[in-house]
């Protein structure tokens, strides 16, 4: 399998590592990947022959303009380049996530299955906003379109979604689906620390960006909501349709009665079913024990899927990080390669 990458950030150099850690297992189990590209948003990397992994990892540990590598690397290579040679057969998109435009994501993403390439994302934006139409070129050109990572990373909420519940109806999804968010809470009730405090630990140990916005403002698990509702219920619905809130306003007042009552709190997304109407929104809840996410703690995440055939499934938990990440995104490749359908 001949692979272009799309996006050298923390996601981009962990999947090639993984790559390299993983090689013979690989092809132990019948799949040998070659990465010919690595492109960033300065030019890139282009050897027909296959890059060497374990030598661009080395140099782009301290180097960060990719093109700069000595075999192959160009400051003019472009994604064009990718279509034009017609000699990769999956690309990995991995480029910043644009919850307005999906850019460039989305264009590479539809060029890429409109050339006959099957695509894996991490991307998020290109999926939220144009699932359907990127589903629908995918089938007419015979490609697959694996986006497990857009969900949860390690989680495998897509999957067990369209393969588990396949069948079914899903009446309803639930989900903690932040790990920021909920490691942040969870700092506050075991070391009664006010919320600026449990934040900062959270950027200290860098599980929350220096711009934390994205996170506690509920708009990473809004979006995850979304392209899990547009996946397993077939909607094309927008973040218009989504009533979102964070975690900015929470108190240890509010952790206190929380705990007195048994209960924890947690930044719950929501979608429900009603007859022809879904009711979607991310909110902070109060939950008791016998919820099924109740023991969803720090970085950990989970989904609750209802439905009317199938009943309820819950999953919990998967490594968290950019090498839980890339190992979602190989999930995907490999699946692909042993012939699982993704659209």
């Amino acid at each position: 399998m001949n692979i272009a990458l799309l996006g050298c950030g923390g996601v981009g150099k962990a999947f090639i590592r993984l790559l390299q850690e993983k090689e013979r297992q690989l092809m132990a189990q019948g799949l040998c990947i070659s990465l010919k590209y690595v492109l960033s948003s300065k030019g890139g990397v282009y050897n027909p022959q296959g890059i060497d992994k374990a030598d661009f990892l080395e140099f782009a540990a301290s180097e960060r303009n990719i093109f700069k590598y000595s075999i192959g690397g160009n400051p003019n290579l472009s994604f064009e380049d990718i279509i034009s040679n017609k000699d990769v057969d999956m690309l990995v998109e991995l480029t910043p996530t644009n919850k307005d435009t999906g850019e460039p994501g989305l264009s590479h993403i539809t060029q890429a299955l409109k050339n006959g390439i099957n695509v894996v994302t991490g991307n998020k934006g290109p999926i939220m906003l144009a699932y359907k139409k990127l589903k629908d070129l995918a089938k007419e050109n015979s490609v697959q379109l694996g986006i497990g990572c857009t969900t949860g990373g390690a989680l495998p909420t897509i999957n067990a979604g369209l393969m588990d519940l396949a069948g079914s109806e899903i009446l309803s999804i639930e989900g903690v689906l932040n790990g920021t968010t909920n490691f942040i809470i969870q700092q506050m009730e075991e070391k009664a620390i006010d919320y600026q405090e449990a934040l900062k630990t959270a950027q200290d140990l860098g599980i929350a960006e220096t711009d934390p916005s994205y996170d506690i403002e509920g708009w990473d698990t809004a979006i995850k909501m979304l392209i899990l509702v547009n996946v397993l219920m077939g909607e094309e619905k927008t973040l218009k349709d989504i009533n979102v809130s964070g975690i900015t306003g929470i108190t240890r007042k509010d952790i206190i009665n929380a705990k007195t009552k048994g209960r924890k709190l947690k930044l719950i997304g929501r979608t429900v079913k009603d007859g022809e109407k879904l009711d979607m929104y991310v909110t902070l809840e109060e939950i008791d024990p016998s919820h099924p996410l109740y023991g969803v703690d720090g970085k950990n995440k989970g989904v609750t899927y209802i439905s009317d055939t199938l009943g309820d499934l819950t999953i919990i938990g998967g490594a968290s990080g950019t090498k839980a990440a890339a190992a979602s995104i190989l999930r995907d490749i490999v699946n692909i390669d042993k012939g699982y359908k993704f659209v």
